[in-house]
């Protein structure tokens, strides 16, 4: 899968996936991620790429040419890419809105910055607005980071261990259940007997048991809805 980042810091790209598991997936060609600089598409003889707000206010705005003509270099030749605007606005990030991206061959991630981007560029080229929460960030890198992770984790072949991502928080409308390794007792505290019985299906149900009961009390607004699903 490919991920096109358009930025003004690609820098804070490269240094954020060049580590562990993400890093090993683009060695290994399951993941390509390029990093674009909105600078570099500025018509100002200064690159500047930002202006201040018709109508007054504070802090600046990004302007639209450089943000099209850097998006343009991606979609030049005519291919159509889901482009999505990371913005406190859009639809809140969940697991299944991460299914649905990892889905997609190629993703272009538009990151703002200061007061946002104009809205003019937005309505031409996006086509999805996704947030990582109701807060505000100085800008749409680290989001962009966290669905390239969220996304590259559900790729075949990126886990060691493929199966792993099955398990996790959010599958299934529930949040992991508790997990122990070595040692077998640490400041007196012992890992639950069933996880040492050998009884693969009593861990099983242990374990679910588990789930439900931590979604339960961490997360009740998921509770309710697994309740409400039926899948149990």
């Amino acid at each position: 899968m490919k991920f096109h980042v358009l930025t003004l810091f690609p820098e804070m790209i490269g240094g954020a996936v060049d580590h562990s598991i993400l890093k090993r997936a683009a060695d290994s060609g399951l993941i390509e991620i390029n990093a674009i600089n909105i600078r570099d598409y500025s018509a100002d003889k200064h690159k500047s790429v930002d202006d201040y707000p018709y109508g007054g206010g504070a802090g600046m705005v990004m302007q639209a040419q450089p943000v099209y003509d850097s998006w343009e270099s991606i979609v030049s030749e005519g291919k159509k890419i889901k482009t999505i605007y990371l913005t406190p606005q859009g639809q809140t990030l969940t697991q299944d809105k991460v299914k649905e991206l990892s889905e997609e061959e190629e993703l272009i991630l538009l990151c703002g910055h200061y007061e946002g981007i104009d809205e003019r560029v937005l309505e031409e080229i996006v086509d999805e607005e996704i947030s990582v929460g109701d807060y505000v960030l100085t800008g749409g890198e680290l989001p962009a980071v966290m669905i390239i992770d969220a996304v590259s984790r559900l790729i075949p072949g990126v886990l060691h261990n493929d199966t792993s991502a099955g398990t996790e928080s959010f599958e299934n409308g529930l949040l992991e259940y508790p997990q122990y390794t070595r040692p077998e007792t640490w400041h007196e505290k012992t890992v639950p007997k069933i996880l040492l019985s050998g009884d693969h299906k009593k861990v099983d149900e242990w374990r679910e048991e588990q789930s439900i009961e931590r979604t339960k009390n961490k997360r009740p607004d998921l509770y309710d809805e697994y309740i409400k699903s039926g899948i149990q």
